[in-house]
């Protein structure tokens, strides 16, 4: 056998092997030629220094203008309301009411000769002097008294009930007509335009 062949096999792969390890060298060389050799450098933050809260007594308002804003009012007393009454005890406390009122007129009257005093029909009138007409009368359907007065003009006042609350005794409460509009009595009314001066309300 010829050992020309063998050699120039060997040779080839000899030259071969040669030539793929200069390749890799060259492959590697040119890698680390493309990286960059100077670092990134690092991005440095600097935190703004923290403020200083301070804090006040007093109470800061919502708008500008209002540093010292006005503490809430209270709420107002609920508003009275008419007691629920049935018709004969609507009946009972009208007609007591009125013909006390009419006793009260003719009292006056006597002290005033020219006061006049008229109770007909479920109507009391009181006139006086100076003043006029004062006509006081039962308004069934609503279980109301209605008065026409010359000084403050029409009224209608409902039975209103007080002083029964869950730790009072009942029937101990006081009643009396009032105007729910403004939660003034009858009573203030007559004393105060006519001058009877009568009871404050009427025991139940």
């Amino acid at each position: 056998m010829s050992t020309k062949p063998i050699a120039r096999t060997l040779l080839r792969s000899s030259i071969s092997c040669q030539t793929q390890t200069l390749a890799r060298h060259l492959l590697r060389s040119r890698i680390s030629s493309l990286q960059p050799h100077t670092r990134t450098p690092a991005l440095h933050f600097t935190l703004p220094a923290p403020r200083n809260f301070q804090t006040s007594a007093r109470n800061a308002g919502m708008m500008p203008e209002s540093n010292d804003p006005t503490p809430p009012q209270r709420a107002s007393d609920e508003p009275q309301q008419a007691s629920q009454v049935s018709l004969e005890e609507y009946h009972e406390q009208a007609d007591q009411y009125m013909e006390r009122l009419c006793a009260r007129g003719e009292e006056l009257m006597e002290k005033k000769p020219e006061v006049e005093v008229e109770f007909s029909a479920g109507v009391l009138e009181i006139t006086v002097p100076d003043k006029g007409t004062f006509v006081v009368n039962k308004q069934v359907p609503n279980k109301q008294i209605w008065l026409s007065s010359p000084i403050s003009g029409p009224k209608r006042y409902d039975w209103v009930v007080s002083g029964e609350g869950m730790g009072e005794k009942e029937g101990a409460g006081k009643g009396e007509w009032v105007y729910l509009r403004d939660g003034s009595s009858l009573t203030a009314l007559m004393r105060k335009e006519v001058g009877i001066d009568m009871q404050e309300g009427v025991d139940l």
